[in-house]
């Protein structure tokens, strides 16, 4: 169960820089989690480009942003590049913390089905546990909407 009040799960995922970040060698921070299908797609660009925006506002109240695909590390560094993105890209392509976070779903595009990611951001406070979800999200506005939810947290 990935819902509010419980422990996060840990993972240890290779991130755009060739590095391995594990969720737990975070604690003391609050982490910001946000899953999202696809590299360099609209949406998911546009959702990379205001955790960028509102970077300095994450930074400013000692929270790590990462963002997660099922990308490989070679598309993550070429998105982060031409978006300007400060924050990890982590490649889940065996789609473990997809799968453990519970965003690993059916979807549905023009009659089609196929398995993929549900676009969700998970906020995680500085002891380790799930403060917030949030699920199908809309990528205009989110950041915000998650920045509002950190500044909360103590």
């Amino acid at each position: 169960m990935t819902e509010p009040g419980t422990p996060a799960p840990d993972f240890s995922l290779a991130a755009d820089d060739g590095s391995t970040v594990r969720l737990s060698e975070l604690r003391g921070q609050n982490v910001i989690l946000f899953f999202y299908p696809k590299d360099d797609t609209p949406g998911c660009t546009l959702e990379a480009k205001e955790f960028r925006d509102a970077y300095p506002r994450f930074q400013a109240i000692d929270t790590v942003v990462l963002g997660i695909s099922p990308d490989g590390v070679d598309s993550h560094r070429k998105f982060k590049t031409k978006f300007g993105l400060p924050y990890p890209l982590l490649a889940d392509q065996e789609r473990s913390a997809a799968e453990a976070y519970g965003v690993w779903k059916e979807k549905s595009m023009y009659g089609r089905k196929f398995m993929g990611v549900e676009r969700s951001t998970f906020v995680i406070d500085k002891a380790g546990t799930i403060a917030h979800v949030f699920r199908k999200v809309k990528p205009e506005g989110h950041a915000d909407e998650v920045g509002e939810v950190v500044s909360m947290l103590d």
